[in-house]
C-alpha cells in the first residue's frame, strides 16, 4: 500500500517529511546490514527487514537482460518510498498458482499444498498428496504454460502466480500482469548446483511466512548431502560413465558444469564429459560418443525405459556399448506418477540428497548395502 501524505499544516507536513526521511534513512542503513538468507542458489536473494522482505531473482532465463525484484509485505508492515516501484506481494499467501512440477514438493514440504488452486496440465503432477487435491477439484487445470487460461485465472484470483520465462520474449507473462494478476518469476530451473536448486524452498518459506521451517528443512537436506559426500570421501573416481541417449541423429550429453555432472562428481565417478566447459547439454554425433564411451563401465540413460530389452530395441546402435552388454544401464526417469508424470523431474530438484545417494548406490554399492533407490532403476 503506497504512502500518502496530506498537507494540512506546513509545520505538520515538514515534521512528517523529516520523520519519513529519517525512517527511510534507517531502512537504508538496515538494508546495508541485512544478511542475504540464500547461501547456495545463484539466482535468488532474500533480505528480510522489519515488516517486509526484498526478494531478487537474477538470471531468470538464458541471456536474460533484466532481474526481478519483489517486496513481500507483511500485514502490519510498511514499505519505504524507495521500494514502491517494485511489485508488492502481501504475505503470508492464502492461495497460489504454480506452473512447474518442481514447485509442488516445496509446497508439500512446508505443509501449504492446500493453498494451491491451479496448475497447468495437471496430469504432469505425480505427488499422491497433490493428486488427491486435483481429484477433489481443489486444484484446477488452468491450461498449459504457453497458453494459460486467462479467464479461469482471473476467476480463481490467486494471491500469486509463480511462473517462469524461457527467453526475453514472454507474452504470456505480460498478459498475466496486464490482467491485474500478481506474478512472480522464479528461476530454480536455471540453477546448476544440486543444493542451489533445493534452496529455492526458502522463497516459498518467505511467501507463506514459514521462513524458519524452510531453513530447517533445507539445512537437513544440506546435512544429508554432505554426509553422503563423506561416504565416498576416500573413494577414487575409477568408474567411467556415459550419460544420455540418442534423439533422432543426435546425442545430448551433460556439460561438465551442469547439475547432472555435479552429482556424478560428488558420487566419485569418472564422467567422460566432465571436462567440457559450460552448463546444459552438448550435442554430438553417434560416432563421437561410441569412440569415447564404448568401454564405459556405466551408462546413465535418459528416457522412461522399463527394461534392457525395451532400451536396446529403441536403437540398434546401443548394443555396441560395453555397459549395455554387461547390463550396467540405469535410468532415473522410469518411475511415473498415476497420470504419467515423471517423479524424478518433480521431486529430484528439491531432494538432491536422495539423488546423490542413488548415484552412490550405482557406483559404490558396497557403501549403501541396505539402501533402496528413490529414483534410479537398473534396466534388467
Amino acid at each position: 500500500m503506497k504512502f500518502t501524505f496530506k498537507l494540512i499544516l506546513f509545520v505538520f507536513s515538514f515534521l512528517t517529511l523529516v520523520g519519513c526521511k529519517k525512517s527511510e534513512t534507517l531502512k537504508v542503513k538496515e538494508s546495508t546490514n541485512s544478511k542475504n538468507a540464500i547461501e547456495y542458489a545463484s539466482g535468488l536473494s532474500i533480505n528480510k527487514y522489519e515488516g517486509y522482505s526484498v526478494v531478487t531473482v537474477s538470471n531468470p532465463w538464458p541471456e536474460a537482460n533484466k532481474n526481478f525484484t519483489y517486496i513481500l509485505k507483511e500485514k502490519a508492515g510498511s514499505i519505504p518510498d524507495s521500494l514502491q516501484k517494485y511489485t508488492t506481494i502481501s504475505v503470508p499467501l492464502e492461495s497460489i498458482v504454480v506452473t512447474s512440477t518442481t514447485n509442488i514438493p516445496f509446497l508439500e514440504m512446508l505443509g501449504v499444498e492446500k493453498s494451491l488452486v491451479g496448475f497447468p496440465h495437471t496430469d504432469y503432477v505425480s505427488s499422491e498428496k497433490t493428486r488427491k487435491l486435483i481429484a477433489a477439484g481443489a486444484v484446477k487445470n488452468i491450461g498449459q504454460n504457453e497458453k494459460l487460461n486467462m479467464e479461469q485465472l482471473i476467476d480463481l484470483a490467486p494471491n500469486l502466480i509463480v511462473t517462469f520465462g524461457v527467453d526475453n520474449n514472454n507474452p504470456m507473462i505480460d498478459n498475466l500482469q496486464k490482467s491485474g494478476l500478481n506474478v512472480l518469476i522464479q528461476a530454480d530451473w536455471m540453477e546448476q548446483t544440486p543444493l542451489g536448486k533445493a534452496e529455492w524452498i526458502k522463497l516459498y518459506g518467505a511467501l507463506f511466512g514459514k521462513e524458519k521451517e524452510a531453513k530447517t528443512l533445507f539445512d537437513e537436506i544440506v546435512k544429508n548431502y554432505n554426509d553422503a559426500i563423506q561416504l565416498v570421501a576416500t573413494k577414487k573416481p575409477t568408474a567411467t560413465v556415459l550419460y544420455g541417449s540418442m534423439y533422432q541423429d543426435t546425442w545430448y550429453v551433460a556439460r561438465g558444469n551442469s547439475w547432472v555432472a555435479q552429482f556424478m562428481k560428488d558420487a566419485k565417478a569418472n564422467y567422460l564429459w566432465a571436462n567440457v566447459e559450460g552448463t546444459g547439454s552438448l550435442s554430438l554425433p553417434f560416432e563421437k560418443i561410441l569412440e569415447k564411451a564404448k568401454t564405459a563401465h556405466y551408462w546413465i540413460a535418459t528416457g522412461s525405459f522399463k527394461s534392457s530389452a525395451e532400451f536396446e530395441n529403441s536403437n540398434p546402435h546401443y548394443s555396441q556399448f560395453d555397459a549395455a552388454k554387461s547390463k550396467n544401464v540405469y535410468t532415473f526417469e522410469s518411475k511415473l506418477g498415476a497420470t504419467g508424470g515423471t517423479i524424478y523431474y518433480e521431486l529430484a530438484p528439491s531432494r538432491p540428497d536422495l539423488v546423490l545417494k542413488d548415484y552412490i548406490k550405482i557406483f559404490h554399492p558396497e557403501l549403501l548395502p541396505n539402501y533402496t533407490f528413490t529414483f534410479a532403476q537398473k534396466l534388467n
